[in-house]
């Protein structure tokens, strides 16, 4: 009983004088190693670019079997009299059965920013190698950009 209670004595005051260590020590032992901290503070952000594609690009595909089975051969972009922008899209079914997708578009401001101005999933039925187009218009005049997105139906 007695060894108990030195054992968990002895744990305690080792994880208390770990948390006291310089940063950038390690405390181990052989069966682990637990490191306290990372010299220099900050780290710098990992992947920034790699999955930024949303960022850059009009038309993106939001998993594999839409990205394999739809492509977008065609956009047109056009300001409207009240300043607002209109977006139309050919999306291409590039399989030789029906499939059915669900698009959406993510309007954003001069800095590549959503503006608020998402329209709602709306569903595509597209039958074996047809194309068809759909119009989507922001809500308001931030609009500078956008994203036109496609998924799985659900």
């Amino acid at each position: 009983m007695k060894t108990r209670y030195a054992i968990a004595a002895i744990a305690l005051a080792a994880a208390l004088s770990a948390g006291c260590r310089p940063v950038g020590e390690a405390v181990g032992s052989t069966t682990r190693t637990v490191v306290t901290g990372h010299e220099g503070g900050a780290y710098e952000p990992k992947n920034t670019t790699k999955f930024a594609l949303e960022n850059e690009a009009k038309f993106v595909t939001l998993d594999n079997r839409v990205q394999r089975s739809v492509t977008c051969s065609g956009l047109q972009e056009k300001v409207l009299e009240d300043g607002r922008l209109e977006v139309a899209a050919n999306i291409r079914n590039r399989l030789e059965r029906r499939i059915q997708v669900q698009i959406q578009c993510v309007f954003k401001d001069a800095q590549g920013f959503s503006t608020g101005d998402e329209t709602p999933w709306q569903d595509l039925v597209l039958t074996e190698t047809a194309q068809e187009s759909v119009r989507f218009q922001s809500f308001n005049d931030k609009a500078k950009g956008y994203t036109i997105r496609v998924r799985e139906a659900r």
